[in-house]
């Protein structure tokens, strides 16, 4: 299980577009609110029905975490007490964790688990990801951790996702269904 985390001011194609390529790959995937109901809207006024909200959540049987980015949602997601316990639970464990464009920076660098790692993030931010090692790329893995830049690195970072989860012959499967 996957859970996707959606707060509202979430950048919309780094949200929907890993949450579509891993139900592709056949991958169990929720979007959890964490905004205490269902409905959320995003950076550019799309609104989403989560699947759940956190607090209805089993992260007993969740195998990662993902955070979208967009400003406002990362701010959103980094204040979450309950969000950033599990995010802090999963990186003791080396459970998977992955985040895009702002949430690098603004939720995990706030929490320090990405000291001694590779990492990526939305341009100008870098400087958030406290302890970090600066890498270049659309979407960088390092051991438990996926980073990526923003939006247009959406797709990257969705097959990354994949790959991590079912290898890479899945990942190459479901890119060339979606004409990758």
């Amino acid at each position: 299980m996957v859970y996707v985390h959606f707060a509202d001011g979430f950048e919309e194609m780094e949200a929907l577009v890993p949450v579509d390529a891993l139900r592709r790959a056949g991958i169990e995937t929720k979007m959890v609110s964490i905004m205490g109901r269902l409905n959320v809207r995003g950076a550019h006024d799309v609104e989403v029905a989560s699947d759940i909200l956190f607090e209805d959540a089993d992260y007993d049987s969740c195998e990662m975490i993902v955070l979208p980015g967009g400003s406002e949602g990362a701010d959103h997601l980094r204040a979450h007490e309950g969000l950033t316990k599990k995010i802090l639970s999963f990186a003791d464990q080396g459970k998977n964790l992955a985040a895009i464009c702002a949430s690098p920076a603004v939720v995990f660098g706030s929490l320090g688990i990405l000291r001694g790692k590779r990492a990526t993030c939305y341009p100008g931010l870098e400087n958030e990801m406290e302890g970090a090692i600066r890498a270049e790329g659309n979407a960088v893995r390092d051991g438990n951790i996926i980073t990526s830049r923003g939006p247009a690195t959406a797709p990257d970072f969705a097959f990354a996702l994949i790959e991590m989860l079912k290898g890479a012959e899945i990942k190459e499967e479901v890119a060339a269904r979606m004409l990758y």
